[in-house]
């Protein structure tokens, strides 16, 4: 017999190593109970799913069938994909950046305080356009100690007057050259994706200069992909279109005279952090790498350390219901801090509804708190590292990434690609495969598309100034949806009562729950009130019921396929008789054809039905 080390754990010791393939047949089993006949790669194909940029999500991962997986290395080491410094985050934690908005230089100014004395470590500020004045910058930033605060600027055209102005600051108030930490925020391409205004690169070159000589903390670039990110491009390409953007920067640094080291040090990026956790892991891991490729060509290995700022995705952030942005931005800045990133900014939960309040800027320096001081999510660096997905994914992203990369290059280049619109269509391409399922709710928005609370008050901010336009659009997941509300609001407005519909639930609560649930849901979420009262009908009661309801016109069949079978027909027709238009079905397409008018299913187009409906209720 054979004799095993005891490690406390041998309870399975002497049982041999289940396979891939046992587990596989034992997948094939359970999608046989669904009906599903498939067997092999089929069956674990049938639990992936597809992602943007051509990658698949497999329900398990092992390790390399090889034995040898990427070379991650080491943090603080090239390729970078465990961290740009050896240290990582892990003696201080990230650097957590909050943005201040408003072009009141004595209100900025509170709220810098307020957050600087709560948690937050750096400042990013908007400066003029929709910002604050150049000549604010000294008022706005009155009482911050300058050699411990570090300020990031985002100042678009007006990078050049911004930056003076800080640097004057800095100057006046006695900061050390060496002691200042800052980004000036000059980005040309981003703003002429944002706002289709053309900049010079060599203005920001020639800043770039002046910092790298005279300023060793403070970088003079930003390589902002959340322009590309808010257009509605996927991880891949916001990747590609970072680093055509930085090697454009590259070649205008080292043109005005900057060394590759020097030229490499003078950029900060900045990515989206959205709630899908492991990509956003997986893509600040694959930009490090991506960047290091970079620096490796160019000549300057050891330069190839990228500079992350992560902010949470103002895409994935919805005007109904925004206290769930409260956990979307948790979660994206928990993937942003175990992806790695140097500085986080947790937008406030109300920051698409105008100027945030001090209770969600309270709330979002808070979640950064919590993470490194409760959860310790800073205290092993890189801790998704040797992850089997994390690990793929990881790699597969960074390959979809330097792919488009290339594609923009033999377009020549950023700003190339920008002017003749390849970045356009591309980012649009994306954004209506996305919108697809957004419409058909395979993609869900909590509170939005999916559980929506139709009595809720909305939350009312104060204006935001407004911001630069004219470039790349601005898109974001509740869109659609948003539209469909805001003509259910209208018409409350107007009328005292919102647009509603009948449920008509036949048969016992176990037979029509489900459906009358998934109608609700699905109804509320174009602002269409459903009436469920009473519980259930049947075709003597149905017309006296959906006479009560002031349902405009239309009425849903909700049951089981049985029930269906029974009395939609009969039910249908009372309905009709009541005064009922249009009459739904939730269920199968083809349940009892001939009985309804149209159906509503999982996976039907969600906005394209609820605008119909509202159209024939006459919403405006």
């Amino acid at each position: 017999m054979t004799v095993l080390p005891d490690d406390g754990l041998s309870l399975a010791a002497e049982f041999p190593d289940a396979t891939h393939e046992q587990w596989q047949r034992l997948v094939e089993g359970v999608l046989r109970k669904s009906g599903k006949e498939v067997s092999g790669e089929a069956a674990e194909a049938a639990l992936s799913t597809t992602l943007e940029d051509g990658l698949t999500t497999r329900p398990l991962y092992t390790a390399p069938a090889d034995g040898d997986g990427p070379d991650t290395g080491f943090p603080g080491f090239a390729p970078f994909v465990r961290g740009g410094t050896p240290e990582g985050t892990s003696a201080s934690g990230w650097d957590v950046r909050q943005r201040l908005a408003g072009s009141d230089p004595v209100r900025v100014n509170e709220a810098a305080l307020a957050d600087l004395e709560n948690g937050t470590t750096s400042l990013w500020l908007t400066v003029g356009r929709g910002g604050l004045p150049a000549g604010g910058l000294g008022r706005a930033l009155e009482g911050v100690y300058l050699d411990l605060a570090p300020v990031a600027l985002d100042a678009g055209a007006e990078y050049a007057d911004a930056a003076r102005a800080l640097l004057d600051l800095y100057a006046e108030r006695g900061v050390a050259p060496e002691a200042a930490r800052a980004s000036l925020g000059a980005d040309p391409l981003g703003h002429e994706a944002r706002t289709g205004e053309r900049l010079d690169l060599a203005g920001a070159a020639a800043l770039a200069a002046e910092t790298a000589a005279a300023w060793p903390g403070v970088r003079a670039l930003t390589v902002d992909a959340l322009p590309y990110h808010e257009a509605g491009g996927s991880a891949g390409e916001e990747l590609g279109l970072s680093l055509a953007t930085g090697v454009a920067y590259l070649r205008a640094l080292t043109e005005a005279g900057l060394s590759a080291e020097a030229a490499f040090g003078q950029l900060e990026f900045r990515y989206a952090a959205t709630a899908d956790q492991f990509l956003t892991i997986a893509k600040l891991r694959a930009a490090r790498r991506l960047w290091a490729r970079v620096a490796e060509v160019c000549g300057a290995p050891r330069a190839g350390a990228q500079r992350q700022h992560a902010v949470t995705s103002p895409v994935m952030m919805t005007r109904r219901d925004p206290w769930v942005n409260m956990l979307r931005t948790t979660v994206a800045c928990m993937a942003a801090g175990v992806g790695g990133a140097d500085s986080v900014t947790v937008l406030p939960f109300d920051s698409e509804l105008g100027l945030p309040d001090a209770f969600a800027r309270r709330i979002a320096r808070n979640t950064s708190t919590v993470l490194l001081e409760e959860s310790h999510l800073a205290r092993v660096i890189d801790p998704a590292g040797g992850s089997y997905y994390v690990e793929r994914l990881t790699d597969e992203l960074a390959h979809a990434a330097w792919e488009f990369f290339q594609t923009v290059e033999r377009a020549g280049g950023q700003t190339a690609a920008l002017r003749s619109g390849l970045v356009a269509d591309r980012l649009a391409a994306t954004w209506a495969v996305r919108s697809k399922k957004l419409a058909t709710r395979r993609e869900p928005i909590t509170g939005v598309s999916e559980f929506p609370l139709l009595s809720e008050k909305p939350v009312v901010r104060e204006p935001l100034p407004a911001g630069a336009t004219g470039g790349l659009p601005r898109v974001r997941r509740d869109e659609a949806y948003e539209v469909l509300r805001a003509r259910s609001d209208a018409h409350l407005a107007a009328t005292g009562a919102r647009p509603r519909i009948f449920l008509a639930a036949l048969g016992p609560a176990a037979a029509h729950t489900a459906r009358a649930t998934f109608a609700s849901n699905l109804f509320q979420a174009g602002g269409v009130e459903p009436v469920h009262d009473p519980v259930s009908v049947d075709p003597a009661t149905a017309a006296a019921a959906y006479a009560a309801s002031g349902a405009d016109g239309m009425a849903v069949l909700c049951s089981s396929d049985a029930l269906y079978e029974e009395q939609a027909e009969a039910v249908a027709g009372a309905l009709r008789a009541a005064g009922a238009t249009t009459v739904f079905l939730a269920g199968r397409p083809g349940t009892s054809a001939g009985s309804v008018d149209e159906y509503v299913f999982a996976g039907c187009d969600a906005v394209a039905v609820l605008s119909s409906v509202l159209d024939r209720m006459g919403v405006a």
